[in-house]
């Protein structure tokens, strides 16, 4: 029997299913499958419901949430699945935006250009709080529980499909799928044979270009792919009453191969790989340290490496075994200029004043100033193993089982003053149970030993689906998970080693500044032991999918209550250092998603409601009112009361295509989030090749920045074109 890979790619029938989208309280859209010119086929036929409003359609699979390949009427939990083609016909610029699409997520930039998103708030700097894969590959950072998207190895143009399990999938994913999963399937080499071409320039230096090529056999398929992504930033920084250019870009190139060797009908092994390089510029005013007096920008230098083992032993019972390696490098230098009695105050025991700002200290400076290097130089690295046994007893009852281990370094001597290991071991398992036709049990769990707590977690969960009909289903859904601290939260030896220093303070040549030296003794949590934080949560959700006039739709809905106990909130820098598990969330809410699809027109649309209330549960005798609220209101950052998005796809003639979306999030920090896009699009088909030509145009229909007043777009209309050519 061929092999089933259960994790991390979808048969070529699965994609022709419609996904299950969204409505703002029953508003219909649509799924969009528009051609793009970079597919697995060159053409493909349009849907015809004619006739058919008496069947039933067949019904989108999940891999996700139990790690087991299930129809949506029985997953244990609500899933978006965002196909491919839906993010390539939309024309979404970059692989973050994508999560507008997801009721309940938000994005943003924070600092400066750096994006992050969230699944109901509860984040500020680190997106500390999602599980993120890449084929079955844990893709966040290790020491900070980090995802750096602008470096993420994931052409769009390679993207098959993106599952979000939507609440704690700790049961199936460990420690940090606390809100849930972000699983990012990629295209199979066999279905990108050939030479790929493409290019999207335009507003704000934006500039991406791809290109791939390759060969699919019976025996050996493989992929080698390129991508530059390269963007000016935002247009201008608000600081000090005043307007100044913002250094905040980034020029970054991935280089990446996929390969599937099949030995037999029953067995095929994967080896991916591939290494990230660029630039990552970071702000003088805004992230310039202790005196910076050039842009601290960060040199990127990654690497990645993958190989995975399936076999089928028949056709109900299969098994992988995976290992995979992946490095992250960041190198961040920049020199200092520090006034001499700062310097001297800090010699002499004592905690300066911190008010560094650009040009306050000049060289000719009497008394002579400081001046140096330092560094945030920072390498990590992750080892991690899986074997997972799926077994089918019947078509009625499924288990699927595993184990994992994973071995987290760091090096810095900047934030550990040298290298450090965590450990994490766990056992996993999901069964999944139908006794009658109109229910299904799902019952399973993740028990976790990690060495950042020197103990060990257990994340269940349990559902009963009650099938309405073979295309409808009603969820009851309960799940606890658990989070551990981070590396750097939980052992931090932060210090900053001066090099290069020029006279009078040569004598200080290679002395660590101790920033538990510096930082506030009054409020200070440095080298505290934080414990793990907490969720339990409750969903009831709707799925169904049936035909209506001879249009297909799809709707989910759901309610959630979530009990959030012991988050780890507060500020970490060079002054302050009060971080603790000292805030409780209780958040309820419902989302909608739902999609309608005709004949040449698609239309799909998202709502999210918010109800988040935060209370401060620590020692109140640590910190003043003041800060109690402050560590509240910083938690929920990213949480906003009202968010959505609306699509609309239509086919025209002369081979075009238009597409037009609506983003928006309420309430945030500043302002709200509105933007319109619209894309319109041809592609031409010949013989032997395919091309595509578009134009997209961005519209902000909100003139103040949402979150930070230096995220400053001066012209609110940006505008792209793009060409792509296959063959």
């Amino acid at each position: 029997m061929p092999v089933t890979n259960s994790v991390t790619k979808t048969s070529p029938g699965l994609h022709k299913s419609v996904a299950p989208l969204s409505c703002l309280a029953m508003v219909l859209s649509g799924s969009l499958l528009a051609p793009t010119p970079i597919l697995a086929d060159d053409q493909q036929p349009e849907m015809d419901f004619t006739g058919l409003s008496s069947m039933e359609p067949p019904l989108p699979e999940v891999l996700t949430t139990t790690r087991l390949r299930q129809p949506k009427s029985r997953v244990p939990g609500t899933t978006t699945i965002i196909e491919g083609d839906l993010i390539r016909t939309l024309g979404v610029m970059n692989l973050v935006e994508v999560f507008r699409l997801v009721p309940g997520m938000t994005v943003a930039e924070v600092g400066s250009n750096n994006p992050v998103t969230s699944y109901h708030g509860t984040v500020h700097y680190e997106q500390r709080r999602l599980q993120v894969l890449v084929d079955g590959r844990t893709s966040y950072r290790a020491s900070l529980s980090d995802t750096d998207w602008h470096t993420m190895p994931v052409p769009l143009e390679l993207i098959e499909r993106i599952e979000v399990s939507r609440g704690p999938n700790a049961a199936a994913d460990g420690i940090n799928a606390f809100l849930g999963t972000i699983n990012i399937i990629t295209r199979s080499p066999e279905d990108t044979a050939g030479v790929q071409l493409g290019a999207v320039s335009g507003s704000r230096g934006h500039l991406r270009t791809f290109g791939s090529v390759g060969d699919a056999s019976d025996i050996y398929s493989w992929r080698l792919a390129y991508e530059k992504r390269k963007s000016d930033g935002f247009d201008r920084q608000f600081d000090n009453d005043q307007f100044f250019p913002f250094h905040d870009g980034f020029d970054i190139n991935t280089f990446g191969y996929d390969g599937i060797v099949r030995t037999s009908d029953s067995t095929n092994f994967e080896l991916r790989g591939g290494v990230v390089d660029g630039i990552n510029e970071e702000d003088l005013r805004k992230n310039g340290k202790l005196g910076a007096t050039d842009h601290p920008d960060i040199i990127v230098d990654d690497y990645y490496l993958q190989t995975r083992l399936n076999v089928s032993t028949s056709e109900n019972h299969f098994f992988h075994f995976q290992v995979s390696y992946q490095n992250y490098q960041r190198r961040q230098r920049w020199p200092v200029c520090i006034a001499g009695p700062v310097i001297d105050d800090l010699i002499a025991g004592n905690s300066p004043e911190f008010d560094f700002e650009p040009g306050d200290c000049m060289p000719e400076d009497s008394p002579a100033p400081f001046i140096a290097d330092l560094n945030e130089d920072i390498e990590e690295s992750r080892l991690e193993f899986e074997i997972q046994d799926t077994l089918y007893f019947n078509p009625d009852l499924k288990l699927v089982s595993g184990l994992g281990y994973r071995k987290d370094t760091y090096r810095s001597e900047t934030f550990f003053n040298g290298r450090g290991n965590n450990y994490q071991s766990r056992v996993f398992a999901n069964v999944e149970y139908t006794p009658l036709d109109w229910v299904t049990f799902n019952a399973g769990g993740n028990w976790e030993s990690t060495t950042t707590t020197h103990d060990n977690h257990l994340s269940p969960r349990v559902a009963a689906n009650f099938h309405l009909t073979n295309t409808q289903a009603l969820r009851f859904v309960y799940s606890e998970a658990v989070r551990t601290p981070d590396a750097f939260e939980q052992t931090p030896d932060w210090g900053y080693r001066a090099e290069n220093i020029r006279p009078p303070y040569e004598f200080l040549e290679g002395t660590r500044f101790e920033v538990a030296d510096l930082v506030d003794p009054e409020t200070s949590t440095f080298g505290e032991e934080l414990e793990e934080e907490r969720i339990i949560s409750r969903e009831i959700s709707y799925f169904g999918q049936f035909y209506v006039n001879q249009a297909l739709l799809s709707l989910e809905i759901r309610y959630f209550n979530d009990h959030l106990k012991d988050m780890i909130s507060g500020v970490i820098n060079e002054e302050d250092f009060f971080i603790a598990n000292n805030v409780g969330l209780d958040q309820e809410g419902f989302e909608v998603e739902s999609s309608i699809d005709y004949a040449g027109t698609k239309l799909r649309a998202t709502y999210a409601y918010l109800d988040q209330d935060g209370r401060y549960t620590g020692d109140p005798n640590k910190l003043d009112a003041g800060d109690q609220e402050y560590v509240v209101a910083l938690l929920g950052r990213l949480s906003v009361r009202h968010s959505g998005s609306f699509a609309w796809i239509q086919q025209l003639p002369f081979n075009l295509t238009s597409a037009a979306t609506f983003y928006w999030a309420d309430e945030f920090r500043r302002a709200q989030f509105e933007r319109a896009d619209f894309r319109i699009a041809r592609r031409i088909f010949a013989s032997n090749y395919s091309y595509e030509l578009a134009f997209t145009m961005q519209h902000y229909l909100n003139r103040v920045p949402d979150l930070s007043p230096d995220n400053i777009i001066r012209n609110h209309n940006q505008f792209f074109v793009e060409a792509g050519v296959r063959f």
